[in-house]
């Protein structure tokens, strides 16, 4: 699956989340229950694998430690 095609997919699937999660809260019954659950599972995948293609992630610059640990004051 290409970027464009994963771009409208992930858009069809947050609109069909958006409508599951309506009529959830209308107080009606989803004919099928876990479907909210698998949506959110597929955004999440879809939303990985554009994450992985924009290349790795670099951590921020760690910071000093300093000599003595914050709160510890001496009275």
């Amino acid at each position: 699956m290409d970027a464009d095609a994963r771009v409208k997919k992930l858009a069809e699937l947050r609109d069909e989340l958006m409508h599951e999660r309506g009529v959830a809260a209308m107080g009606g019954a989803p004919p099928n229950p876990g479907k909210i659950r698998a949506l959110r599972k597929n955004i999440a995948r879809i939303l990985t694998i554009q994450r992985e293609e924009e290349g790795p992630v670099r951590a921020p610059p760690a910071r000093a430690a300093s000599a003595e640990p914050a709160g510890k004051e001496d009275l």
